[in-house]
């Protein structure tokens, strides 16, 4: 191994490299040129061939201000670059996001109208049964005789806005039928024109079908029906079934 040169460092750096080798690039310029005779027998130098080997000698140079400015200008553009792609990628992100977000809330609020629409509907459908109850409870039962017969109708009669009163019913029933709900008269002039007067009223058929009152049977010997038919004639007639005391 030789020994150090005491002053000089142990190699040469890039920078060094390039600035000899751009001065060896200038020096054999120079010589190549000084061959050629030029005006009053003096040498010229190639301008381009300067402006090359200074090009050498500071490019490789990282101190120069041309390098820096360089490097400034790449760091720059590295920095904005990942700056875009950063806020892409945060745009992006929180487009997923609303989505996702978007998508639960549309999910959550079908769940809660479908639960409201099930618990609207057993809500209704308990009111339902409960109004159902309550009715059969309020809906009186009544007897199956000519007292019962005498309620039933009058509370027909009631919703139907047809006068009368359980003793006026009583008493002409007593009188036309003896209270016998299947009676029917085969010998007065309606039987001889063939329109016998039938059940507890004993109403003739053509009377019961003109006054017949909707929601009692279609039967003259029913004898709800008979009745509310009945009473319905008379108050068209009388203004009464109380206002009858004979034959009407």
């Amino acid at each position: 191994m030789s020994a150090k040169t005491p002053g000089h460092s142990r190699g040469l750096n890039k920078t060094h490299k390039a600035t000899i080798a751009g001065v060896a690039a200038l020096s054999a310029a120079a010589i190549g040129f000084s061959l050629i005779p030029g005006n009053g027998g003096s040498t010229e130098v190639e301008p381009q061939a300067l402006a090359g080997t200074q090009q050498v000698a500071w490019a490789y140079d990282a101190n120069s201000p041309q390098a820096k400015a360089l490097a400034a200008s790449l760091d720059s553009q590295q920095s904005t670059i990942a700056l875009k792609a950063k806020q892409d990628a945060a745009k992006v992100k929180a487009a997923v996001d609303a989505k996702a977000k978007a998508d639960a809330k549309a999910k959550a609020d079908a769940k809660a109208k479908a639960e409201a629409k099930a618990k609207a509907e057993a809500k209704k459908r308990a009111e339902a049964k409960s109004a159902a109850s309550r009715a059969a409870v309020r809906k009186p039962v009544y007897a199956n005789n000519l007292d019962g017969w005498i309620r039933e109708a009058l509370s027909i009669m009631d919703k139907h806005n047809i006068p009368g009163t359980y003793n006026g019913i009583h008493k002409n029933v007593m009188r036309e039928s003896s209270g016998n709900p299947l009676a029917i008269n085969n010998w007065d002039i309606n039987a001889i024109n063939g329109v016998p007067s039938k059940g507890l009223l004993q109403v003739i058929y053509p009377t019961f079908k003109a006054y017949h009152v909707p929601g009692t049977k279609f039967d003259q010997y029913d004898p709800v029906a008979n009745i509310v038919a009945a009473c319905n004639y008379a108050a068209d007639r009388y203004g009464t079934i109380d206002n009858v005391n004979s034959a009407y």
